[in-house]
């Protein structure tokens, strides 16, 4: 079977098709000075690029794990998410506080979804 990398850096690759199963990298927002809803806008829309170049849609989200770097921010995450998510098709998730890699990172997002 095999194996298509998307957007491959020297350290990871962004997304990885191996048979109907694509693994995103966890994706973060680019303007780390925006809020959390707006670094969550901003991460979803990169995950929908990279489903769509890879054949797919948010409707087929399998997992998603989400960190945020004060839990306190949940809710605020929440509503972009679940304004976002495809009724009906919502992936199995975890959203877990975590000291994220820069300190104005908020949220990051990993997906497994099919095609």
């Amino acid at each position: 079977m095999t194996i298509k990398r998307s957007k491959v850096g020297a350290r990871m690759s962004q997304a990885v098709v191996h048979g109907d199963t694509i693994y995103l990298a966890g994706q973060v927002a680019d303007d780390g000075n925006a809020d959390v809803a707006g670094q969550t806008k901003q991460i979803i829309a990169k995950i929908d690029g990279l489903l769509a170049e890879a054949g797919s849609d948010k409707s087929k989200l399998l997992s998603a794990t989400i960190w945020l770097a004060d839990i306190r921010t949940f809710d605020e995450m929440n509503k972009i998410w679940d304004a976002w998510v495809s009724p009906g098709n919502t992936p199995a998730r975890a959203c877990i506080e975590a000291k994220l890699a820069r300190s104005n990172l908020l949220v990051e997002i990993g997906i497994i979804a099919a095609r």
